[in-house]
């Protein structure tokens, strides 16, 4: 579930996990104020090392080769 990202003129900015399918949050639920969804930058994905489908999913012959090929393209 995504979390949403809100604005209560009492209690400030709070996230909530809600469905996709769900609507806004018309009040606060700690104060029961108006609310306002903010529009967020979120990360959906995080990949972390030096690679996420060659080293994760790839045979290790072409990995053997792909680093031939990056050695050769180096030393050019």
């Amino acid at each position: 579930m995504p979390s949403y990202e809100y604005r209560c003129p009492k209690c400030g900015k709070f996230e909530i996990f809600q469905r996709i399918t769900e609507g806004p949050l018309a009040k606060c639920p700690t104060c029961g104020a108006p609310v306002k969804r903010l529009i967020t930058q979120n990360a959906g994905i995080i990949f972390k090392g030096s690679g996420f489908y060659v080293t994760d999913h790839r045979s290790s012959d072409y990995k053997e080769k792909a680093k031939e090929v990056e050695k050769a393209h180096s030393q050019s």
